[in-house]
């Protein structure tokens, strides 16, 4: 289980969960942060400061944002697993799912 990064995220990216999170596992691409799956400790200190409710248990993420989950999983697909986000800084690309959206939250 993992927390996931959902649309109210998308062209946002406030960037206040990866003050918070103490495993550097939150991700900067292009239109969005992912969460990397398998770094992720699970903790939930990056769900409460995010100011526009875009971060949700795995299993509590709402229906109709449950492709997110998939996009965060699979951003990772190529990328591995770093081990650390701070040391890759801004990732110039997106998950296809999101690199397709129109422009959100303007």
């Amino acid at each position: 289980m993992t927390y996931v990064i959902a649309q109210p995220c998308v062209d946002v990216k406030d960037k206040a969960c990866i003050e918070e999170c103490p495993v550097d596992c939150i991700y900067e691409g292009k239109r969005s942060l992912y969460i990397h799956p398998d770094e992720c400790v699970d903790c939930g200190a990056c769900e409460p400061v995010c100011p526009v409710e875009a971060i949700f248990y795995e299993d509590d993420t709402p229906e109709e944002w449950k492709d997110y989950y998939k996009a965060n999983v699979e951003f990772f697909d190529e990328l591995g697993s770093p081990g650390g986000a701070s040391k890759l800084g801004l990732i110039e690309r997106d998950h296809a799912f999101i690199a397709e959206l129109p422009p959100q939250n303007q």
